[in-house]
């Protein structure tokens, strides 16, 4: 708890005691207290009802109450400057802020660390995502799974969270073989071969990459082989190629992951018979149609689904459920995944398998983001996959950076749909977010330089600086107050579009600031006292930033 908030909750207490030392009711009938910090600050920084809540009670008019209760409250212990009695009732509280001075001592000592909270009690957490099937490139949809991913797994670490990053892979089924399939088409090709592509076959440039690479590697030796040996062997080298690729880009994204979780391990392991076993041991399966059916609809899902189909092959669901609950077995009280919008029906379904299974369903979490749309030149930018014309994470980029696309993928809330401007993304104006935020960074580290020039040093010791008085430098200092909260909920909702928004206030707040008032003045107290408030602001803006992937330069 931060100083602000440490004084907001003496500021209750003093109410709630107040409330009671007024005999207008008793600790037993007294109703919870209802307060909330006023949009408008005019109104204040904190505000109660409680004297319209307690009308039926004391049989009094609220105002009365309301005066009544400010008459005993101690002013003083609770650092309060001044109270209102408003509207119908409304007691408004504008607290002493100097103690916001103690912020700046925080926020230095902490360093790198300030914002972190111990909220998640180091809850072994899983968060699974990207998790893009090893037949192509990854595409913009998948890059912003991937941010938003990358940035919620910093958010729940920083509060206190242990967080494994893991990335599914789907390395099994039908797509692998149709990968194989594709490759082995496009090198029968680049040899002079005239041959019919699969019809579902993958047709991205990627594959006709790898056909090319396999020609200056194995030359015509592939051709030596059985077709089914030469298609186990392509279908393991394009894993690989793709793998590699894959990987290659999401470091370059700043996006790691801890553990690289292979589907097919799922059979060679016979975790899939065994989670089979265990759901018809505790009666949840039964066979129709010649196929092994689950009764998910006891759990809440719209139908029963199949396990094992009439040929004896597994759907699509019945690897998904053992490797949930493989997920389980290593020890995770908390599942997260980031699924696209078109999986979005199958959350029931994993949860309904859950409960089977003898698992509480809400330790599962899903994240849904929706489709991204990319605009450039005021035109819709197209995008397929299967013809090949699919904008790449690579190619996204090398077009405009990493830290632009890491910053807008994470600022709206995953489950909106986002229009991704290319040209604002690149834009050096304050019309940019990214920039803008970056910009105040920047700014600050070019006064720090200034200062420096002038001879004069940062100081960060309460015992030399002077208190800051301004509402404006008040305004900052009970922003960077919040940072540790917003944090903690952004973890706690799953929300980093919310650290994105604090980053973008606070930065709006300095740029005001700066623009008003002088930094480096001739009162050389003040001027430290300036320069020490923005070492806090330079220091949550880079903490913040680091939390969404995105670098916070010193110079622009």
């Amino acid at each position: 708890m931060n100083v602000f908030e440490q004084a907001i909750e003496k500021c209750k207490q003093e109410v709630y005691q107040a409330v009671l030392a007024t005999g207008l009711v008793d600790e037993a009938n007294l109703p919870s207290i209802h307060f909330e910090v006023p949009r408008d600050k005019s109104h204040g920084d904190l505000a109660t009802n409680i004297a319209m809540q307690l009308t039926r009670i004391a049989r009094r008019n609220p105002r009365e109450i309301a005066a009544k209760i400010v008459e005993k409250i101690d002013q003083k212990k609770a650092a309060i400057r001044k109270i209102e009695v408003a509207g119908p009732g409304f007691i408004n509280f504008f607290l002493d802020r100097s103690f916001l001075n103690q912020i700046i001592v925080e926020i230095a000592s902490a360093e790198n660390n300030y914002g972190r909270s111990d909220v998640g009690k180091n809850q072994e957490v899983n968060v699974e995502f990207v998790s893009a099937n090893p037949t192509g490139y990854l595409h913009l949809g998948h890059a912003r799974g991937a941010a938003v991913g990358s940035a919620l797994c910093n958010i729940l670490s920083f509060a206190g969270y242990d967080v494994t990053r893991e990335y599914y892979i789907n390395d099994a089924g039908n797509q692998m073989r149709m990968m194989a399939l594709s490759i082995e088409a496009r090198y029968l090709e680049a040899l002079g071969q005239k041959v019919e592509f699969p019809a579902d076959g993958y047709h991205g440039l990627e594959m006709i990459q790898i056909a090319e690479e396999l020609v200056q590697e194995e030359g015509r030796r592939l051709l030596e082989l059985e077709r089914e040996e030469r298609l186990a062997y392509l279908q393991k080298v394009g894993k690989e190629k793709l793998l590699t690729k894959i990987k290659a880009d999401l470091e370059r994204f700043r996006v790691p992951f801890d553990v690289w979780f292979s589907e097919s391990s799922l059979y060679d392991s016979g975790a899939i018979k065994q989670v089979i076993q265990k759901l018809t041991e505790k009666g949840y399966t039964y066979e129709q149609d010649g196929a092994l059916w689950l009764r998910t609809t006891e759990f809440g899902d719209d139908k029963d689904r199949v396990l094992i189909k009439k040929d004896g092959s597994y759907t699509y669901f019945t690897p998904d459920i053992a490797y949930h609950y493989d997920k389980i077995r290593r020890g995770y009280t908390w599942l997260i995944n980031i699924w696209g919008a078109d999986h979005h029906g199958y959350i029931p379904r994993i949860k309904a398998a859950l409960a089977a299974l003898g698992y509480d369903p809400e330790m599962l979490n899903v994240v849904i983001t929706q489709m991204v749309k990319l605009y450039q030149g005021g035109e819709l930018v197209k995008m397929s996959k299967r013809t090949g014309k699919a904008i790449t994470l690579e190619e996204l980029m090398d077009e405009v950076g990493v830290d632009p696309a890491r910053y807008f993928f994470a600022m709206r809330s995953p489950d909106s749909h986002l229009d991704f401007d290319m040209d604002l993304a690149v834009s050096k104006s304050n019309e940019n977010p990214v920039y803008y935020v970056q910009y105040a960074h920047a700014r600050i580290c070019s006064v720090f330089r200034q200062a420096e020039e002038k001879g004069i040093s940062l100081v960060i010791d309460p015992t030399e600086l002077i208190p800051l008085e301004l509402e404006m430098e008040y305004d900052l200092l009970q922003k960077l107050a919040e940072f540790p909260s917003e944090v903690a909920q952004a973890a706690t909702q799953l929300a980093p579009h919310r650290v994105i928004r604090y980053l973008y206030d606070l930065a709006t707040q300095f740029h005001s600031y700066y623009n008003a008032h002088r930094v480096i003045t001739d009162d050389l107290d003040l001027s430290k006292a300036r320069l020490a408030l923005l070492a806090g602001v330079q220091q949550v803006l880079k903490n913040g930033l680091s939390l969404v992937g995105v670098e916070a330069p010193e110079r622009m």
